[in-house]
C-alpha cells in the first residue's frame, strides 16, 4: 500500500471494494495479501458495537450473534464443509443408481412411534386442528416409510431432507430441526448387505471432502491427533469399520465396568446408553463399529425378527464425538406378521393400512437407514455441540431468528 491514508476509514466488519494485486506474502499467518492501489469502503462498521472483535470467541457465544457468526473462521469452515459433504453424499447416491426422492414435511404418521412430534395447525384459526386435513398431521420425524413406497418402483432410493423432533433435550446431541439422509434399498435380504452400503456412504464422503475441501478438514483435524486418525480411518479402505452384536457388546461394556464405572450398568435388553456408546467407539474401537442385533423390544415394529424371535435385523454405526450417527434394518415385509404387530401396539385404527399395503401387492425383502447430517459434520469436524453445525439451530427454548 502506497499511502498508509488508504486505510484510515478500515474498521474490522466493514465490507470493501480494493483494486491492487494479488501476491504471495512473507507473512506466517497467510500465504497470499493484496498490494493495494485503491481502497472503497462499501459497507462501514461501527468498531465500538461490532459483536466479533479481534480476539478469540467461544462457540457458546458465537450462538448468541448467529447474524454474524458465520463470518467467524470456525463457523465459516463448517458451512463450507456442509456444503461439501452434501455435494459428496448426491454424488455417492448417484453414482451407486439411487433416485433422489422429495418425502414429505407434513405427514400423518409418526414412523418412530414415540410421539415427539410438532403438531401441525392453522395460524389465528379458532379451527380443531384436525380441521385443516380432516385429521391430525405432524411435521415429519423420517421419511422412511415414504421413502418404501418408492422402492417398490425404483429399487434404490434416497431422501435428503429436514426433520422435526419435539425433544425437550437440551444437550448438546439434539435439535428440533435438523437434517437426514435416508436410503432405503429393494431386493436385500441380508444385513451385511445394507452395513456394506452405510459404510461406503460414509467412506465416499469423507474421501470427498479430503479431495475437494482438504484446507477446511485441516482446519479442524490438524492439530488434533485422535481426530486426524479418525479420518485416515475413514477413508482408509484397508480398515474395514467394526462389526458386533448387541451381545458382544453388552460383554464388552460389562466386563469394562469395573474400571469404566458407568452411571447406567450395561444389561441385555436394555437400550445403550450414550456412555457405553462412548465408550465403544472411542475407547474399545476408537473408531466406527456397526453394532447390530438388538433385542426386538427396544427397537421400531418395522424391523425384521431374527429367527431367535428374541432380536431384529438392524445395525447402529457408532463413532467418536457424536456416537450414533446412523442406525438401519431389514423391514418387516409379510403382510400378516406386520398387520399384527401394528394391532399389538395400538396404532389407531387404518392409520397405516396403505404401509401395510405394501406387503399385498408384490412387496420385496428390503432395507434401509438413516444418518443425522449435523452429526456427520459434528464427527469430522470433532465439535462438541451440533447447535455450532447448523446454520439456525432450533432447540428446546431456543428459535431466534
Amino acid at each position: 500500500m502506497d499511502d498508509p491514508q488508504m486505510a484510515s476509514e478500515l474498521t474490522t466488519g466493514c465490507s470493501v471494494e480494493i483494486d491492487g494485486v494479488l501476491a504471495d506474502s512473507p507473512g506466517r499467518e497467510q500465504n497470499k495479501e493484496i498490494q493495494a492501489t485503491a481502497i472503497n469502503v462499501l459497507g462501514r462498521s461501527d468498531p465500538e458495537s461490532y459483536p466479533l472483535q479481534k480476539k478469540r470467541h467461544t462457540l457458546e457465544f458465537l450462538r448468541e450473534i448467529g447474524y454474524v457468526r458465520p463470518r467467524s473462521q470456525t463457523i465459516a469452515a463448517v458451512t463450507r464443509l456442509r456444503d461439501h459433504a452434501e455435494a459428496g453424499l448426491h454424488k455417492f447416491f448417484r453414482d451407486n443408481d439411487f433416485v433422489r426422492i422429495h418425502t414429505p414435511a407434513l405427514t400423518s404418521n409418526d414412523c418412530e412411534g414415540g410421539g415427539e412430534t410438532f403438531t401441525a395447525t392453522t395460524s389465528g384459526s379458532d379451527l380443531p386442528e384436525t380441521d385443516f386435513f380432516g385429521k391430525k398431521v405432524n411435521l415429519t420425524v423420517s421419511g422412511q416409510l415414504h421413502l418404501e413406497v418408492f422402492a417398490g418402483a425404483f429399487k434404490r432410493v434416497y431422501n435428503f431432507n429436514q426433520a422435526f423432533r419435539a425433544e425437550p433435550s437440551q444437550t448438546g446431541r439434539h435439535l428440533s430441526e435438523f437434517w437426514m439422509v435416508e436410503a432405503e434399498c429393494a431386493f436385500v435380504n441380508d444385513l451385511s448387505t445394507l452395513i456394506k452400503v452405510e459404510e461406503e456412504m460414509v467412506r465416499s464422503t469423507t474421501q470427498y471432502l479430503v479431495d475437494n475441501a482438504g484446507a477446511d478438514l485441516g482446519f479442524f483435524s490438524d492439530k488434533v491427533e485422535p481426530l486426524s486418525r479418525l479420518i485416515h480411518k475413514l477413508t482408509d479402505r484397508h480398515q474395514p469399520f467394526a462389526r458386533i452384536s448387541y451381545t458382544e457388546a453388552i460383554e464388552i461394556l460389562q466386563k469394562a465396568d469395573a474400571k469404566a464405572k458407568f452411571a447406567y450398568k450395561p444389561q441385555w435388553g436394555n437400550d445403550l446408553q450414550s456412555e457405553h456408546e462412548r465408550y465403544l467407539a472411542t475407547t474399545h474401537f476408537a473408531g466406527p463399529v456397526f453394532v447390530t442385533d438388538y433385542p426386538a423390544d427396544i427397537k421400531s415394529f418395522y424391523m425384521l425378527p431374527n429367527s431367535d424371535s428374541r432380536t431384529v435385523a438392524c445395525t447402529d454405526l457408532l463413532v467418536p464425538g457424536p456416537c450414533e450417527l446412523a442406525g438401519g434394518s431389514l423391514r418387516e415385509h409379510d403382510y400378516n406378521r406386520l398387520s399384527s404387530k401394528v394391532a399389538e401396539l395400538g396404532f389407531e385404527q387404518g392409520s397405516l393400512d396403505w404401509y401395510l399395503n405394501l406387503r399385498k401387492f408384490g412387496s420385496t425383502p428390503h432395507g434401509g437407514f438413516g444418518m443425522g447430517f449435523e452429526r456427520y459434520i459434528q464427527m469430522i469436524t470433532g465439535l462438541e455441540s451440533v447447535r455450532d453445525i447448523i446454520p439456525f439451530p432450533r432447540h428446546a427454548g431456543r428459535c431466534q431468528y
